[in-house]
């Protein structure tokens, strides 16, 4: 978008609208665990990644505790930065709308607040508990989100590296 709008010349409101424009036009995904510091924290730094700015993605948690230097460090093995991602309490986003929610437990899940007009995703990954658990959930992660992002029809088909 922004090098069609480099070959026009645009005034700044005519460009802050064009932003508008295309910020609502991208999907907007709510990923859910209980504690938010690990498995939601991991998937939201992975569809960031791969999404490459055509989604908006977001994770919060039902009982937010803190990010998880473990889900930092194995983020980290494969490039990716979340060390500045913060857990979020699920009732912060309670009145946004989101065209998906992916649970990623089994106790967020039961516990999700209804999203009206969301598809729902649940995703059961298991608590990881070692560095190793937590690398195979990451992967897990990766694997589950890449096929979510191909699953697209060609029109609305997202960008993925």
């Amino acid at each position: 978008m922004r090098r069609v709008v480099k070959r026009y010349r645009v005034t700044n409101s005519e460009y802050r609208l064009y932003s508008v424009i295309i910020s609502s036009m991208r999907k907007r995904i709510l990923i859910l665990c209980t504690g938010n510091s690990a498995r939601s924290q991991i998937a939201e730094g992975l569809f960031r990644s791969k999404a490459a700015g055509s989604i908006d993605v977001f994770s919060a948690g039902t009982k937010p505790k803190g990010l998880n230097p473990r889900a930092v460090e194995v983020m980290k093995e494969i490039g990716l930065d979340i060390s500045g991602h913060q857990s979020k309490d699920v009732s912060q986003f309670s009145q946004q709308q989101f065209d998906v929610v992916i649970t990623v437990c089994d106790n967020a899940k039961e516990s999700c607040p209804v999203f009206p007009g969301a598809k729902t995703i649940h995703w059961s990954i298991k608590d990881p508990e070692d560095l190793v658990s937590f690398r195979e959930i990451r992967n897990e992660l990766d694997e589950r989100i890449q096929n979510y992002l191909d699953s697209f029809k060609p029109a609305d088909k997202i960008s993925a590296k």
